[in-house]
């Protein structure tokens, strides 16, 4: 028993597979990882994503003719 064998810990470990023996920690167990301020991207309010709905819509580009 050791790290080949598929029931233990260790050979779960090496073959990098779950199950009774390690089972996977669930999500609400783990840590959320912490993000710079910097990093973070601020939410929209409800506010401005109506505004920007309700904004003009960006005028459509004309085609230049073609030269011969």
């Amino acid at each position: 028993m050791g790290k080949g064998d598929k029931k233990s810990k260790r050979g779960k470990i090496i073959i990098g597979s779950h199950g009774v023996r390690r089972p996977r920690r669930k999500a609400a167990d783990r840590p959320l990882p912490a993000i710079p301020e910097a990093l973070a991207v601020p939410e929209k309010s409800k506010a401005s994503a109506t505004a920007e709905k309700n904004a003009e819509p960006k005028p459509k580009a004309t085609r230049k003719p073609k030269t011969e």
